[in-house]
């Protein structure tokens, strides 16, 4: 749905020229028709084998997606990613859900460090990027501000982020284990912001280039091992091995 919405901005960015519907591999209609297809065969197979909250929150991510972001957000906010990143941090609530049939404070709190998440390692992108936003007239951050400005909004995001982890750390899904790799992974990426925020302006595009790709990369590192983390603490639990006295706050 996002590239049939799309179709016209994706012409003019470099990364999205081999899609699709920009070479003209499937047209328009089709591309929708097999869109909303598999979107109500979603929803009807998550109802049926899972539960109904599960289905209605996937189906309200994918509308709050199109029609919140890419069709309003995206072309007229520079809060676009901010608000937008809203869907893209459903995934685990929607696992949550699946299993337990509920949502509880540990569903917002595994929510939270996505969306935190999504501007710092989004506009790592973006900054690289911003020439193409601007040629596609998208307002993205390092368009309407400049990369300085982004730079700074990726530091504050970043210590925003950092207490979501320790929160978790502290949780019924948490542990010494998650509190050990939270610190460290806090600490890594709070340090990789502070210096992408610290580079000079004059720096050679190839230079800057390899430090955003570097915080970039180690956004992905960050999240891919924030949940690990919880995976290690659940087998850690699940063997009978958790720390049985480790302080629970949520």
């Amino acid at each position: 749905i996002n590239m049939y919405v799309d179709r016209d901005i994706d012409k003019v960015m470099k990364r999205t020229q081999g899609r699709p519907l920009v070479t003209g591999v499937m047209s328009p209609r089709a591309a929708l028709t097999f869109a909303v297809v598999i979107e109500i065969l979603a929803f009807v197979w998550l109802w049926y084998w899972v539960n109904l909250l599960s289905a209605v929150l996937a189906v309200a991510a994918c509308l709050f997606y199109v029609f919140i972001y890419t069709l309003w957000l995206k072309r007229t906010s520079t809060h676009n990613i901010v608000i937008g990143g809203a869907a893209g941090a459903m995934p685990p609530v929607l696992g949550w859900t699946a299993v337990t049939g509920t949502l509880d404070p540990h569903a917002l709190l595994l929510f939270l460090i996505i969306f935190a998440w999504t501007p710092p390692h989004f506009w790592a992108l973006a900054i690289h990027r911003r020439q193409e936003y601007a040629r596609a007239e998208i307002p993205m951050l390092p368009v309407t501000h400049g990369t300085r400005e982004t730079r700074k909004q990726i530091l504050i995001y970043t210590l925003l982020l950092s207490p979501v982890g320790m929160i978790l750390a502290f949780s019924q899904i948490g542990g010494p284990v998650f509190f050990m790799m939270t610190l460290a992974l806090n600490a890594m990426f709070i340090t990789g912001a502070w210096r992408l925020y610290r580079r000079t302006e004059g720096m050679a595009k190839a230079d800057a280039f390899q430090a955003e790709r570097k915080f970039f990369r180690l956004s992905l590192l960050y999240l891919f091992a924030h949940f690990g983390g919880l995976l290690i603490e659940a087998g850690l639990r699940w063997a009978g091995l958790g720390l049985a006295g480790w302080p629970h706050l949520v």
